[in-house]
């Protein structure tokens, strides 16, 4: 791939060369593998997304032009999955199995666009909706977090020289770099890139990955992001996420649904998949509940992606059900990747060596760490949380409880009475910082 001059493009940025979101394929894979089950399975739920800004001390409508955004939603809407696309996601291999997208959802896939969305503001944030059948809004998520993080980082060049936003990538690449000739004192590290939501923009996420390739070699495995993976020849990397059973619950008819709606999913997703598509994500509703009411089946799946706990007290919970279920933790998969740096990657990889095969899902700290780089004050470019979650269904209001309070999402009255489903065994605040 050839390499891009970003701080030329940043400063001469056009639309022609440079709208934020390209292409329908410039999304998480796990997008598409869930998108197809709810295509089979659920075509008739709606649901819709809303954008949820967790830094709230940034007031993102006081710092993004609201008609820039409006351009870039709009332009999101305009495009199409590409013939040559579509061609690749019936071609490729993906996790070693042909033909991963049945041909009939593919063709399907041919005819999707973005639905319309909602757009307004309060108390200095913007209030972003995306309503409509879940088949559709669900693609909303990640293009919307892409053009809400690089407006941000837009703004932030605004009436900077060519000089001086070409010293700022130099920094962030020698930033970056640095990080890489830790990870390569490591003997085996796994690592793919997980950087695609709350990116700095789409052509440093390029760099990252062009960069993790050449620095790790074949300890990178792969990249989140479709379009990259296509253009790369990467792996795409990516399971399931936390809306299915957010929605699956909300549909549930009676608490006893409510409780097996996390069960019910794996039941679905297994039908569909195999091998290391097998992950389970147990947080959504407290990974205490989960492990302890989870059917003995679930022990035969590949591994876990722990997403809201510290990362070794979730690990060490998890060897711990698998052993009590007569498991090799050895033998299983553990997929970190909430949060991680090189800091964490390096204390989890040092604590579970040799005890459980091990992944990392790098993902802001890779792709929008600019913390220090900018050689002009009032910089704006320090990542934030910001995620774009299903709030509604058919009507009815989704929850999210994680085991970090702060993650939890959905009404108060709702969360409360899911809290006396599940119970708040495990669940304690934590800072989110990304």
């Amino acid at each position: 791939m050839i390499q891009t001059d970003l701080a030329t493009r940043a400063y001469n940025r056009t639309w022609r060369l440079d709208p934020i979101v390209r292409s329908l394929l410039d999304t998480d894979f796990y997008k598409l593998l869930m998108l197809q089950m709810i295509w089979q399975r659920y075509p008739d739920v709606d649901a819709t997304f809303e954008l949820v800004n967790r830094s709230r001390q940034v007031r993102l409508a006081g710092v993004i032009p609201e008609a820039e955004l409006r351009a870039q939603l709009d332009h999101a809407r305009t495009l199409r999955f590409s013939r040559n696309e579509l061609i690749w996601l019936a071609g490729n291999t993906f996790y070693g199995r042909k033909q991963m997208f049945r041909p009939d959802f593919l063709a399907w896939l041919a005819t999707v666009r973005l639905p319309e969305y909602e757009l307004s503001r309060a108390d200095g944030q913007f209030v972003l909706r995306f309503p409509g059948p879940w088949t559709h809004t669900t693609l909303w998520e990640i293009p919307a977090l892409a053009i809400i993080n690089e407006l941000r980082s837009r703004v932030a060049f605004e009436g900077r020289g060519r000089f001086a936003l070409d010293v700022l990538y130099a920094r962030a690449k020698a930033k970056l770099w640095q990080k890489l000739e830790r990870l390569q004192e490591l003997p085996d590290p796994v690592l793919s890139d997980f950087g695609t939501r709350r990116r700095h923009g789409f052509l440093w996420q390029r760099w990252c990955v062009e960069a993790l390739k050449e620095g790790l070699g074949p300890r990178f495995i792969g990249t989140s992001n479709v379009l990259i993976a296509m253009e790369a020849d990467l792996e795409a990397i990516g399971t399931n996420a936390h809306e299915l059973p957010m929605v699956m619950a909300a549909l549930a008819d009676d608490d006893a649904g409510v409780l097996a709606a996390p069960y019910r999913v794996l039941e679905d997703w297994r039908e569909l998949y195999a091998g290391n598509l097998l992950i389970v994500l147990p947080d959504a509703y407290g990974t205490a509940h989960f492990l302890a009411h989870a059917p003995d089946w679930v022990a035969g799946w590949t591994g876990f992606r722990p997403d809201s706990l510290p990362p070794i007290e979730a690990g060490e919970q998890i060897i711990a059900w698998w052993k009590a279920h007569g498991v090799d933790p050895r033998e299983k998969l553990l997929i970190f990747s909430d949060g991680m740096d090189v800091d964490s990657i390096e204390t989890v990889y040092r604590h579970f060596h040799g005890r459980v095969r091990m992944s990392f899902g790098w993902g802001t700290h890779l792709t929008n760490d600019f913390r220090g780089t900018a050689p002009f004050p009032g910089d704006g470019l320090d990542p934030i949380s910001l995620v774009c979650k299903v709030v509604e269904a058919n009507g009815r209001p989704v929850v999210k409880l994680s085991d970090n309070p702060a993650k939890a999402t959905g009404e108060p009255t709702e969360v409360a009475r899911y809290l006396r489903l599940f119970g708040d065994a495990g669940r304690r605040a934590q800072p989110v910082v990304v």
